[in-house]
């Protein structure tokens, strides 16, 4: 009886939803999400009662709405929305990699509405998807042609199954990864149908492991980048141009998936990655790289090579279903044209990251610290810090950064206010103190960074 009389208590949907405390999540989520909240949240205490748990009437409402802020919480958390990234990774992949330059957000917001993909303005006709953006990729890299799929992973697999479907693909035991998300490279060749025939050892591959496995069912040899890991100490690998060499001799075509998709010699900044036009001009028969990491643009998967084979890859079924869309070009053809316009380090934010200086770095977190006014309990400094690449290239490297480093009594608290903010700040938290490294935040950042930082909720909530 006393179930029935608190279940009786109960408020509905409707008064719950007059309530003025959900004025400022109706404002920024649809009503008919909000108000499915609500039903749950009802329902959810509904059990408890039923379950013997009792419930001071005067305190139902309040519950409910706790627990529809809670759910409105865990939703605002997965909403996509612009993020200071203070981490220092350059390629953080859970904030989408590349950050992209402004010339490839403004074509992307024009590509928005109606747009050309598939139209040639000046006849009037039809024409091929992405022909502007492949001609112009041809002629970066140096390449007979070019093709676009939507992400690298979509370029191995087309690749594989249009390539050696059914028929066999030498490669290096030790070049077999894996990669985030359990992406791994056996798994491609068995989705492609593709036969995996491996050489060599872990460590140590030769030519001659590979001549040997040649027979009538090879169908290509495929050198992969371990693009998230490096091997050091006892290694051997053949290099690309010795692979050329054997797969003309056997008339076998080379595949070189060279993840990042490094336009530029980074040697002079103490970095090595593959860059694509060596590998062009090595003569592989394909390369497979990625649009959004090193090479600055987004996330799409870059084909470039020997026309024979693109023309291959452009007939096959599975290239209606990898295609990239009109937002993806726009924005992947004004990149391209920042690295033929030779601006890629001024306009490129990847490679604009990557070249900062230490010192411009310790500079600007001593101007932030200038100007953030904390709580005196608050313990501030500019410490130097080491900034990786990330994003599944150049795993080595490890660049000299600075950071601002905060300590208090709550760092999770801090952080916590930082992910919550408008624009959220994402930092890392090491030795008890949180780190902004500011090798990873836009000049044009810096003003909303000072302005995170200087309210109430952050440096002022310990």
């Amino acid at each position: 009886m006393m179930a029935d009389s608190q279940l009786r208590n109960l408020p509905s949907v409707d008064k719950v939803m007059r309530d003025h405390r959900l004025d400022e999540i109706l404002r920024s989520t649809p009503r008919a999400i909000v108000v499915d909240w609500v039903r749950r949240s009802i329902d959810l205490l509904r059990n408890k009662i039923l379950a013997g748990d009792d419930r001071n009437e005067d305190l139902v409402c309040n519950e409910i709405l706790q627990e529809v802020l809670s759910l409105s919480a865990a939703d605002v958390g997965t909403r996509m929305r612009s993020v200071i990234n203070a981490t220092g990774i350059i390629l953080h992949t859970n904030l989408g990699r590349a950050p992209l330059a402004q010339a490839a957000i403004e074509r992307m917001v024009e590509a928005a509405r109606y747009c050309n993909v598939e139209m040639n303005l000046e006849t009037g006709q039809r024409n091929r998807r992405a022909t502007r953006v492949c001609e112009l990729l041809s002629r970066l890299t140096g390449a007979e042609a070019s093709l676009v799929v939507n992400n690298c992973a979509a370029a191995t697999l087309l690749v594989l199954q249009a390539v050696a479907s059914g028929r066999e693909v030498i490669v290096s035991r030790g070049q077999l990864v894996e990669i985030g998300g359990g992406y791994r490279l056996p798994e491609v060749f068995a989705s492609s149908g593709a036969k995996l025939r491996e050489v060599g050892t872990t460590n140590r591959t030769y030519i001659h492991d590979y001549e040997r496995e040649i027979g009538e069912k090879t169908a290509a040899i495929i050198r992969v980048h371990r693009s998230n890991f490096s091997q050091q100490g006892f290694v051997h690998e053949p290099e690309l141009h010795e692979l050329v060499t054997l797969g003309n001799s056997r008339g076998i075509p080379v595949i070189d998936d060279i993840g990042s998709g490094c336009l530029h010699d980074l040697s002079t900044l103490g970095l090595r990655e593959p860059v694509v036009f060596e590998s062009v001009r090595a003569g592989a028969a394909l390369v497979l790289f990625s649009g959004d990491k090193l090479f600055g643009g987004p996330q799409s998967g870059l084909i470039v090579g020997q026309r024979t084979w693109i023309n291959v890859l452009e007939k096959n079924p599975m290239m209606r279903a990898l295609r990239a869309d009109k937002l993806i070009l726009a924005a992947l053809e004004a990149t391209v044209e920042c690295h033929l316009s030779g601006g890629a380090f001024a306009e490129l934010p990847v490679l604009v990251s990557v070249a900062r200086k230490p010192a411009e770095i310790q500079a600007q977190c001593e101007n932030v610290c200038a100007r953030l006014q904390p709580d005196q309990r608050l313990s501030i400094t500019v410490v130097p810090c080491v900034s990786e690449v990330g994003g599944g290239a150049i795993p080595d490297a490890r660049l000299e950064s600075f950071a601002i480093r905060i300590v208090g009594q709550s760092v999770d608290r801090l952080a916590l206010h930082l992910r919550r903010g408008t624009p959220s700040v994402l930092t890392k938290i090491q030795g008890g103190a949180i780190l902004l490294d500011l090798r990873t935040v836009a000049v044009d950042q810096i003003d909303a960074l000072v302005s995170c930082l200087n309210s109430r909720k952050c440096l002022h909530v310990w």
